[in-house]
């Protein structure tokens, strides 16, 4: 008889000398015997400026008619029995009823927030028994509330949610275009694929065109190289900064020398004024892999904006998370059309998911040798991939996005504390070194073991895994020696020696510096390495 929408007439006994009273009220549950209302109130200047409420008018409603206008106020609920209803007076139209009901549900998730996961992130740390992890989420209820209000549009692929990431993520760091992907390794992908396209004309990567890329490198910035029939060539590093050494860099060029794919290791710049210079200077596409980055900065302006293409990830180690995903920027609109139709199957079309004819020609172009008017949204101009993000995704990331600047922050706080604490520690270990004209967003804090010191790493990251600290090495170390490369047929070249990359593989490791951390952490990872290094001096 009654459905969940209702406005009825309510009987309940009331706290009043009336003892029992009527009041209309909202159906936003039903069971067998009783049902879940809301009561509503005339006091609509009383309570108005509740998040928690609604406004309602006769504009709401469907069926029936209210004298007034009233207000819901959702956290005032109540259970009733059925035989308690005396009339139906109404019903709320579909879309105050979906906005009731999402309302009720966000209600609902920041309960879920408060009481399950904010309590799991407040635990004391308790030194030695507490994990002190490398990088791990960071987030509060906002997370949860947007990937609910996504998952309630029930749109699933991009929508509004990724259209509002990506403007915002554009304004922050000052890019003309931003595309999303479902990783930072997709985004890699796609920026070499968008390299190869016919469209480019002469400066197209072709098969056999080398790019170059440093040693000590995360595997899928060099696997797209050779996915894609190119070659790669392999620099070496300079210790501290963990960049690549730019008078190899420029030795290394030859005349098949097509690109440059170089990551900002670590959050630390590479030198961008030498790279750039270089890359002008003989014509080459500069990418970079700003995945580990995110928010660093060369002499005031963030990195990732200075080559035709970069690259960001926001798997949850990183600076932003929306668990998995990635994006490539670019001021270069035909590289934006490109790396767009890449991601999306290879197709030419550029509408965004539900949309149609957008170029307002999509039965009236001759393309290929395809009938003349071929459905522009069935017309592929590359062998692409369908390597798109959903709006959920997108949701948790916009809510990341409003941290990112304390996010930042905290990891060059952190980093700093880390610094100033490992300092009196330099007769053992190389530290971290940041070029003047950088400014760092750290996605780690590095250490490499000098030659001559009495321990190995592995004596001292077990010492510190075994007091819960937990560390990593620097990616693949020399990728040369990796199974992928020791065991195919894959071609590279080298140029010049790799002394410090194979000494990266040897004698390298990190820590954690991401905001979840806490001063208290910090300084129990500083006095630990402090104690092992004091126990192993000569």
């Amino acid at each position: 008889m009654y459905k969940v929408g209702d406005i009825v007439e309510v009987k309940f006994g009331f706290t009043s000398k009336t003892g029992i009273k009527s009041r209309p009220s909202v159906i936003i549950d039903l069971h067998r015997a009783d049902c879940i209302v809301i009561f509503m109130t005339k006091e609509v200047h009383k309570y108005k400026n509740e998040d928690t409420s609604i406004i309602i008018t006769n504009d709401n409603l469907e069926q029936g008619k209210l004298k007034t206008t009233s207000i819901l106020r959702l956290h005032k609920q109540e259970a009733v029995l059925k035989d308690n209803i005396t009339i139906k007076l109404g019903r709320l139209n579909r879309k105050t009823m979906a906005l009731l009901l999402k309302k009720l549900t966000f209600i609902d998730t920041q309960r879920h927030y408060y009481a399950v996961h904010h309590p799991a992130q407040t635990t004391p740390f308790v030194p030695g028994q507490s994990r002190i992890n490398y990088a791990g989420r960071v987030y509060d209820e906002r997370e949860m509330l947007n990937l609910v209000d996504s998952a309630l549009d029930f749109w699933l692929t991009a929508g509004r949610f990724e259209r509002e990431f990506t403007a915002k993520l554009a304004g922050f760091l000052g890019a003309k275009h931003i595309i999303t992907t479902n990783s930072g390794s997709s985004a890699n992908l796609l920026a070499i694929a968008a390299l190869t396209s016919p469209k480019l004309g002469d400066r197209r990567l072709k098969r056999g065109d080398e790019v170059i890329t440093v040693a000590a490198a995360f595997p899928t910035t060099v696997a797209p190289i050779i996915q894609h029939g190119l070659v790669p060539v392999f620099v070496d590093l300079d210790l501290g900064t963990y960049n690549v050494n730019v008078q190899q860099l420029e030795a290394a060029i030859s005349k098949r020398t097509k690109a440059i794919f170089l990551a900002h290791t670590m959050g630390i710049p590479f030198d961008l004024d030498q790279v750039l210079a270089i890359a002008r200077r003989y014509n080459l596409w500069l990418i970079e892999d700003n995945c580990d980055a995110l928010g660093a900065k060369w002499d005031g302006k963030y990195t990732g904006t200075f080559g035709h293409l970069a690259t960001l990830s926001f798997y949850p180690a990183h600076h932003i998370t929306m668990g998995e995903g990635g994006a490539v920027n670019t001021d270069d609109t035909q590289l934006k059309q490109l790396v767009t139709s890449f991601r999306d199957w290879g197709r030419d079309c550029w509408c965004d998911p539900g949309k149609d004819n957008t170029c307002g020609k999509r039965f009236e172009q001759q393309l290929g040798t395809l009938p003349f008017g071929y459905d522009h949204k069935y017309v592929y101009s590359h062998l692409g991939y369908n390597l798109k993000i959903t709006d959920m995704q997108a949701a948790v990331g916009l809510a990341q996005l409003d941290k990112l600047p304390a996010f930042i922050e905290k990891r060059q706080q952190n980093w700093q504390r880390l610094y100033q604490g490992l300092k009196e520690l330099e007769e053992v270990f190389i530290l971290p070194v940041i070029p003047p004209r950088a400014e760092a967003s750290p996605f780690g804090f590095v250490l490499t073991i000098k030659n001559g010191a009495p321990f190995n790493r592995q004596q001292i990251t077990n010492f510190l895994e075994g007091r819960n600290i937990q560390t990593r090495t620097v990616f693949a170390g020399n990728i040369l020696r990796q199974p992928a490369f020791t065991e195919s047929a894959a071609p590279y070249r080298i140029a010049g020696e790799l002394k410090n990359t194979d000494k990266v593989m040897t004698d390298t490791f990190w820590i954690g510096v991401y905001p979840g951390l806490t001063a208290e952490m910090l300084d129990y990872m500083i006095e630990r390495i402090r104690e092992f290094v004091r126990e192993k001096a000569w």
